[in-house]
């Protein structure tokens, strides 16, 4: 007898949202291609910190994709059968691996001052210890990292070393390709001065990248000045767009508005309450007084 999918099932288990390979390919067409996937501890590419990637091997190649959490209270997940007691939600997005390889050739260069650093074979650079992760970007890395990087090819060897003008321009298309994203995904960012859109796609693409050396020569190179600019921007429609585009908190600031509403009405019920009691307790003084005279 075949087994159901959520068969075997445990309490250990976790949803996970991700592309597929292929927009035209199911389950079994994705089984039957060899497909599968295995989650890396890499550094993040700002923070340096230990991060979990997924990457996704097919007949087509690989895909490296950053992993977001999300968790609500009390929540669970029906699986077939199985109600599953972690209702937290995972998804996976790809991810440029330039962006988490970055520091690593930054690194491996081993840049002083004036001088370029040193050309690195790609086995010697992806070598971080307590990170075998990095092992399994061998043949993305040697794809990717050919549009940032100088290389060098000695009989059947390639060297690689991170060029700084290389990273620059690559760093400039991204800005740009993302500022037309924003400005197609939502009207406010259309509308807007676009020094104020170029400065959040830099802000976004800070995320991923170090401030030093990399963020402070895009900024210098778009000659942006990220406070000045956010500095200026009315604090009217940072409202309007917070609000409008953002349900979560439009119904928050309603909820907060509604709760301070009912704060002042009971005050005010509690102040009037207070002021009849005090009356009433100064009239039974009173008639009391004249009793005894």
């Amino acid at each position: 007898m075949e087994k159901e999918w959520w068969e075997g099932v445990g309490d250990g288990s976790r949803l996970l949202i991700a592309p597929a390979p292929s927009p035209t390919a199911g389950a079994a067409a994705a089984a039957a291609a060899g497909i599968n996937g295995c989650l890396l501890s890499l550094r993040h590419p700002k923070s340096g910190n230990a991060t979990n990637y997924l990457l996704c091997n097919d007949n087509e190649g690989s895909v490296l994709q950053e992993l977001h959490w999300f968790k609500q209270s009390y929540t669970s997940w029906f699986l077939g059968d199985y109600v599953s007691r972690d209702g937290s939600l995972y998804t996976a997005t790809p991810v440029d691996p330039v962006f988490i390889l970055l520091p690593i050739f930054e690194e491996a260069r081993m840049k002083k001052r004036n001088d370029l650093g040193k050309f690195r074979q790609l086995d010697e650079i992806i070598f971080i210890n307590d990170y075998p992760g990095y092992q399994h970007l061998m043949s993305i890395a040697e794809n990717c990292m050919r549009v940032v990087c100088e290389i060098k090819e000695i009989g059947s060897s390639m060297f690689f070393r991170l060029n700084d003008s290389k990273v620059l321009a690559w760093l400039y298309c991204k800005v740009f390709q993302l500022k037309k994203a924003l400005c197609s995904l939502d009207n406010n960012y259309a509308a807007q001065d676009e020094k104020y859109t170029l400065a959040e796609a830099v802000s976004i693409l800070g995320e991923y990248v170090k401030d030093e050396p990399w963020l402070m020569l895009l900024r210098d190179h778009l000659k942006l000045n990220l406070l000045e600019v956010t500095s200026k921007v009315p604090e009217a429609e940072n409202f309007l767009t917070n609000t409008e585009h953002n349900p979560v908190s439009s119904t928050l600031l309603q909820e907060k508005g509604r709760s301070a509403d009912k704060t002042k009405r009971i005050g005010k019920q509690a102040k009037k309450a207070k002021v009849e009691t005090e009356s009433r307790n100064i009239r039974e003084m009173l008639s009391r007084a004249c009793r005894k005279s």
